[in-house]
């Protein structure tokens, strides 16, 4: 790896294997590869320059940004694991405030820097291929964490992360029980163009139209994965359709959260007069299911720090990877919640 660069080392302090916090403060940079003899010492023979013995793994990791608690725990997980890991791993971390054109920016500033592996969670799917072949064509692997792109196979190492199309299916066959296979829902969506958000979409729409008939879609729309956007879209779809509705699925837990918010100030009771189901996992929506303001969360785990620079080591070390490395979940339901709520770290 191109050794023109000096390493930026971002130590990242956290309160807590609980991720109570995050900081980062400059650390002294590691010494050259070559130090000046001291006036003393008699002159070494000349020797090829040799690489340093503490050869970190350099990682280029572009965040969307901060759009839910889900997305913090990301951040966070992998923050921590670099931080725990100072004198092997110098993280190069960027956020990109959810545009897509700021992730470009930063995958071309990580080239620049020669970095040993770039890793991004994409914030849409498509209008990857070139800054993709720019790392490519540098020998840099790239890693997508969390979410696809729509690009050639030969453009990336491999994707970490959830089968959205499974969670969604998961989230048909809750919906489905909760309602006795018949009614009137709605569905809050993702942010249009990610991968997360289509993929949940097509599993939960074609598992209802194949399995269950009696199932009618009322309306979808985007909550763009925040609280504040699915409140406002879950407060537009109670005032078109009213008492019309009978469950709500939404691709995010933060999206469900502000639906909980809508459907309360509706005067109705949510998790009971309009079933809920969601998909993360995060501890807000464990809480609601303990309260019983909501019904199901289908599971999408965001700890995926070690899994991420495990993987960034091997593709560093010339090993070869899965294409597709997926993380453990499951479905959890308000009748546990009380019980499962404890174990939540995010």
């Amino acid at each position: 790896m191109k050794k023109r660069i000096l390493a930026i080392v971002l130590a990242v302090c956290m309160a807590s294997m609980m991720f109570a916090g995050c900081g980062s403060e400059p650390a002294a940079a590691p010494a050259p590869a070559d130090t000046p003899a001291s006036a003393d010492a008699a002159p070494a023979p000349a020797e090829p320059a040799a690489k340093p013995a503490n050869d970190k793994l350099v990682v280029g990791f572009a965040q969307i940004g901060q759009e839910s608690g889900w997305r913090d725990a990301e951040t966070q997980s992998i923050q921590f694991y670099a931080g725990q890991n100072i004198d092997t791993i110098d993280l190069k971390f960027a956020d990109a405030q959810q545009k897509q054109e700021n992730q470009i920016k930063a995958i071309k500033s990580f080239i620049d820097m020669g970095v040993d592996v770039i890793g991004l969670a994409p914030v849409v799917e498509t209008g990857w291929d070139a800054v993709f072949t720019e790392a490519k064509e540098a020998g840099i692997p790239i890693v997508l964490v969390d979410r696809k792109a729509d690009v050639p196979e030969d453009l990336y190492a491999t994707f970490i992360g959830s089968d959205f199309i499974k969670e969604g299916n998961d989230g048909a066959d809750e919906m489905a029980r909760l309602l006795d296979n018949k009614g009137k829902i709605v569905e809050l969506e993702g942010t249009v163009g990610a991968s997360a958000a289509n993929d949940r979409k097509k599993g939960f729409d074609d598992q209802i139209a194949a399995k269950y008939p009696d199932i009618e879609i009322l309306a979808s729309q985007t909550g763009d994965f925040t609280r504040a956007k699915g409140k406002e879209v879950m407060e537009s779809f109670l005032k078109t359709y009213g008492s019309e509705i009978q469950g709500v699925f939404a691709h995010n837990d933060d999206m469900m959260l502000g639906a909980i918010e809508a459907i309360k100030e509706a005067g109705l009771k949510p998790g009971v007069d309009i079933k809920t189901v969601s998909c993360d996992g995060v501890k807000g929506i464990f809480e609601a299911m303990a309260a019983g303001e909501a019904n199901v969360t289908v599971e999408c785990n965001p700890l995926l720090g070690p899994q991420f620079f495990e993987t960034c080591a091997k593709l560093k070390a010339g090993e070869t990877v899965e294409k597709w490395i997926k993380s453990e979940e499951g479905v959890y339901r308000a009748e546990t919640a009380a019980e499962d709520l404890p174990n939540r770290v995010y």
